[in-house]
């Protein structure tokens, strides 16, 4: 249940926020960080698999390449340096997820380390320090059941499932985070979301936090204004949305404001966040020294050689929020307007539709409407969608030449996801070309006139708005096909 709070102006008038963002990121490598299980997702609980990431005696790791090499790519982008020489390391402790009772790790010497990214959040910008980047595999999951809230508080029994044990991850860790005062979670919650971005333009991780695989471990701590020394932190645990994030440590900030301005103390513990609006306290927080880290004897160093690195440094692509500059400069939207596209993850399909001769707002209003609506439909990503880029600026070129018009155009895009073919062989098959002949549209016309003489009497009193009703009719009449604009001139003709 929801403890005590501070109102969250009055906390931040008494104390400083001090900041600690630890984000996993699972890679999206075809196996799994030192066996040959795929890595995927949702398979068959127990099924993916083998002695080395179940850990069973005799059993020998290997480093998965591919992995060092997202790794090294992620540690470049946050500006890091890349070790030279690095080593894996034992991480003891008992969870019934890992069946080694000790995680395969990076403790002291990481694969990156010392760098740094500059956000900018309602016009300030603040820098975030990375202490490090390393690399490590996830654990399994653990499944609560018997219970109402399948949490583990008032299940009857857990199952295990392993299919996620040995999931190459990457864990970024931030340097404490001060300076932020009242934007500290708006800070929080933009970190993450670059991070999420920069993932997905690396193409390193799928970044889907409702599956888990980005992860924030948010921490935070309050210094009484004027000191120097830190307080005790809260680490609440996997955060899985970017909502989420923001929410959990405003919730943390102000409990943590009432416990301490009623003469209580904070307990360096974990939390875990409930997406009601609150936290409760998870198990105490060790120290790393609690860990017992030791060298991993099973694995050989990792040492990069400089050309590698500086050839991964080339296939860095450009900056996320650099990227949405630009591109919102040469398309002229608002900063609304960009928001709208980046949330639907659909920048790629748009800057794709406007290369192909769309508009930037004729390829923002497909996308971002129609197609989006189909997307939510399917379950699916824009750019899954059975339209191209190239189809869509088509279609929206048959609009620009009269072709068809927007409510047909609706249908062109029907038979294109249904595998018609072009949006012009869709246009031809079904029969969907707007009708401008003078001749149908003037018998549409007459028709429309006498079926509805009360309008044509105001029109020709000069109520011209009244013109709508019989566009309307005629619109009916001919299935959307009619020339709305041509329409229009012959009923005003044909009524002085």
């Amino acid at each position: 249940m929801s403890a005590d709070l501070l109102d969250f102006d009055a906390a931040l008038a008494a104390y400083d926020p001090v900041l600690g963002l630890e984000v996993h990121v699972e890679l999206n490598t075809a196996s799994k960080m030192f066996c040959g299980c795929a890595n995927a997702f949702g398979g068959e609980p127990n099924t993916q698999t083998c002695p080395v990431c179940l850990g069973l005696p005799g059993s020998l790791p290997v480093v998965n390449g591919k992995a060092i090499e997202s790794a090294i790519r992620i540690g470049l982008a946050l500006n890091c340096s890349i070790a030279s020489w690095c080593r894996f390391a034992r991480k003891n402790y008992f969870y019934p997820d890992m069946t080694k009772d000790f995680q395969t790790s990076q403790y002291d010497e990481p694969i990156a380390h010392d760098g740094w990214i500059d956000l900018e959040v309602d016009g300030e910008t603040y820098r975030i320090e990375i202490e490090r980047a390393h690399m490590e595999e996830d654990a399994g999951k653990l499944v609560h059941a018997g219970g109402s809230s399948g949490r583990i508080g008032d299940a009857e029994y857990s199952l295990v499932d392993y299919n996620r044990a040995g999931t190459p991850l990457v864990e970024i860790v931030t340097r404490p985070i001060t300076g932020t005062g009242a934007k500290a979670p708006q800070v929080a919650k933009a970190y993450v979301s670059f991070l999420r971005d920069l993932m997905l333009s690396l193409g390193v991780s799928d970044v889907r936090m409702e599956q888990g695989s980005l992860r924030c471990d948010a921490n935070v701590s309050l210094m009484p204004k004027g000191a120097t020394q830190f307080g005790l932190r809260t680490e609440t645990k996997n955060v899985n949305s970017l909502r989420s994030v923001e929410r959990a440590l405003t919730y943390e900030i102000q409990r943590q404001a009432a416990l301490l301005s009623s003469g209580g103390r904070v307990h360096q513990e974990t939390r875990h966040w409930h997406e009601e609006g609150y936290t409760t306290p998870g198990r105490s927080k060790e120290q790393a020294e609690d860990y017992r880290y030791f060298p991993e004897p099973d694995l050989v160093p990792v040492a990069p050689r400089r050309e590698w690195v500086e050839q991964l440094r080339g296939t860095l692509p450009e900056l996320p929020n650099v990227r949405r500059e630009r591109l919102q400069a040469a398309w002229g939207y608002t900063d609304l307007e960009m928001q709208d596209a980046v949330n639907a993850g659909a920048l790629d399909v748009i800057e794709a539709t406007v290369a192909a001769g769309a508009t930037p707002q004729s390829a923002r209003k497909w996308w971002l409407t129609e197609l989006a609506r189909r997307a939510n439909e399917a379950g699916v990503d824009l750019a899954a969608l059975a339209i191209t880029p190239a189809q869509v600026a088509e279609v929206q070129a048959l609009v620009d030449a009269g072709t068809v018009n927007d409510k047909l155009a609706r249908q062109v895009i029907d038979g294109v996801l249904a595998g018609e073919g072009s949006p012009a062989d869709v246009v031809v098959a079904r029969g969907l070309a707007v009708v401008s002949d003078d001749g149908a549209l003037s018998a549409a016309v007459d028709a429309a006139i006498a079926a509805n003489p009360d309008v044509a009497a105001r029109i020709r009193d000069g109520k011209l708005q009244a013109a709508g009703a019989l566009i309307g009719a005629v619109m009916k009449d001919m299935r959307g096909q009619a020339d709305a604009g041509r329409v229009r001139e012959l009923i005003l003709q044909k009524l002085g």
